[in-house]
């Protein structure tokens, strides 16, 4: 594969979920361990602003309180948050709780991992169809051409002559690359006011720059396409 292909291809990693900040209670399933060196029970006051949602668990994984984590993002880098984050943020309806991550590893499709005051099968079995989120802070680090996902969700996205394009909603993961789904407001046939879409390739042939610290996306792309 030519350089400029393999470098366009990699221009996007895979994503990490959206921010979630949901109002709930605090709570922790029954039979777990807790304390201040296991399971924590949480509040929506003491659950991190940058909390970013990155699997679920999905069951037990052997006998000695492991878990295992359906990790939302594709890839072989679809854990890395999981595996690099040193506390992991559970919830499951208005329940929420913390607890440190003890290990965890790739496998197969999914991540393993044990936490602290977990300790047995019954109790990691208790932790099925909870979410678990990681700080955004303990995503590991990226080179200077690679972004994660969430972070460029809402950025507004311009073309080279200016021309407001929309905001970055989503992105969709096509197999050979990642596309930007931008939303624009337009009106419908009915005159009401509707979202518009754009599908917008990120590879480096249409996108040029990106700033986060100015939440700019520069495209070569016309309004009309």
């Amino acid at each position: 594969m030519p350089p400029e292909e393999e470098r366009d291809q990699r221009r996007a990693k895979p994503s990490f979920g959206a921010f979630v900040q949901k109002a709930g209670r605090s709570g922790a399933p029954k039979g777990a361990a807790a304390g201040a060196d296991g399971l924590r029970e949480e509040s929506e006051a003491s659950w991190p602003a940058d909390a970013v949602e990155v699997g679920a668990v999905i069951d037990a994984y052997g006998l000695k309180g492991w878990v295992k984590i359906a990790a939302h993002a594709q890839g072989a880098d679809g854990g890395a948050a999981l595996l690099s984050a040193k506390r992991w943020w559970l919830m499951k309806g208005h329940e929420r709780q913390s607890a440190s991550r003890l290990a965890a590893k790739t496998h197969g499709d999914t991540i393993v991992g044990q936490l602290a005051g977990v300790a047995d099968r019954d109790a990691a079995m208790l932790l099925r169809g909870y979410r678990v989120y990681v700080s955004r802070d303990e995503f590991p680090s990226l080179e200077a051409d690679e972004f994660y996902w969430v972070d460029l969700i809402g950025l507004d996205v311009v073309n080279e002559a200016g021309v407001e394009l929309g905001k970055v909603a989503d992105l969709i993961d096509n197999g050979a690359h990642s596309v930007l789904r931008v939303e624009y407001p337009s009106t419908g046939k009915d005159g009401k006011l509707v979202a518009g879409e754009r599908l917008i390739p990120f590879v480096g042939v249409y996108v040029k720059t990106v700033d986060q610290t100015a939440k700019r996306i520069v495209v070569d792309w016309e309004a009309d396409y």
